[in-house]
């Protein structure tokens, strides 16, 4: 395999902008393609970059999976990347509100919360009630990160006042946690618990559709390897693409 992950470089290069413009006929993909995009996307997006690579042998697709709040400062203060892909359309505007935009990023699937706990569920969890229960530990995201803002949109709409024990930098740190049984439930992504396999169970709970979170995605204009930037991202949009979010648990845009 070499679709990987990879640090985010912080250094200052040209700023970059998004656009949507299709890969050009006939040209050739390869050298190196770096993704930026929300960690709730790191199954689906490495399955895809690994497809990219073997259709085009003399490209090396890398990733970057992070919060999607934390890459878009990145993006804005110059950091180099091809594409961004954010896990809601707010921390996309941080991108394209700062004049960085060449064009309308394109939502490319959706994203719903559930309530993960550990196999077996030990602590017998039920609800979105639950969080609020200091006798448990409890997982959530940070409010400034995509899947911490549908949190606080949820515990409101159900009139739940939480009693989060940590507060996570990204939806897989959250769902980690679960994973290793050091908290008792946490709030994650359909995606993510189809992700935890046998050793998460996921509760969904109705208050969740009041949140749900499009994805976008864009091309960054001065990308390094715009050829290839526009080939990942025709692929995300694509009937194949759609096809493995909706096997990683994702929702049809």
């Amino acid at each position: 395999m070499r679709a990987r992950l990879v640090l985010v470089a912080a250094a200052a290069l040209s700023l970059t902008a998004c656009s949507g413009s299709p890969a050009p006929p006939g040209e050739e993909v390869e050298g190196t393609l770096t993704v930026f995009a929300a960690a709730s996307l790191t199954d689906a997006f490495t399955e895809l970059g690994e497809q990219l690579e073997e259709e085009n042998p003399g490209l090396d697709v890398q990733f970057s999976f992070a919060g999607s709040s934390a890459l878009a400062t990145q993006i804005t203060q110059g950091a180099p990347a091809d594409v961004f892909a954010s896990a809601n359309e707010t921390q996309m505007s941080v991108v394209t509100a700062a004049g960085l935009a060449d064009g309308d990023p394109e939502v490319f699937t959706r994203n719903v919360l559930r309530i993960a706990v550990p196999e077996g569920n030990p602590a017998g969890v039920t609800g979105l009630d639950d969080f609020a229960r200091e006798d448990l530990a409890l997982a959530v995201c940070a409010p400034a990160v995509p899947c911490g803002a549908a949190a606080e949109k949820v515990f409101a709409s159900a009139g739940v006042a939480a009693r989060p024990d940590t507060l996570e930098e990204d939806v897989r740190a959250a769902l980690t946690k679960v994973e290793l049984g050091e908290v008792d439930a946490a709030l994650v992504y359909a995606s993510d618990v189809a992700a935890g396999g046998d050793a998460v169970e996921g509760i969904a709970f109705p208050e969740a559709e009041r949140a749900v979170n499009d994805y976008p995605i864009c091309v960054l204009a001065s990308a390094p390897n715009p050829t290839a930037a526009r080939a990942f991202v025709d692929l995300v949009l694509s009937a194949e693409g759609r096809r493995v979010l909706t096997d990683a648990g994702f929702l049809a845009p």
